[in-house]
């Protein structure tokens, strides 16, 4: 089991701008919706951003800690649209 403080640990890691919010959506700690805002997503397509993301949480994700990762995505500029 993973606690969603060190999901945003992982990811504050690789993206140290990065505002995250992380839901574990079943209650088991190992389900989780993880929306980021990154200025490092800029220019990246939604596929390359969500790279990034697993790139963070690849330890995490090969242990199975998380069995399933929802992912939303976005620049600063994106959100604020967003929102």
């Amino acid at each position: 089991m993973i606690s969603p403080q060190q999901i945003e640990e992982m990811i504050k890691a690789e993206l140290p701008d990065a505002q995250v919010q992380v839901q574990d959506l079943t209650g088991g700690g190992d389900h989780y919706q993880v929306t980021v805002v990154s200025s490092q997503f800029a220019g990246k397509g939604l596929v390359q951003q969500h790279q990034l993301i697993y790139g963070a949480l690849r330890q995490a994700m090969s242990t199975e800690a998380i069995h399933a990762l929802a992912l939303k995505t976005y620049t600063p500029e994106a959100f604020a649209n967003n929102s």
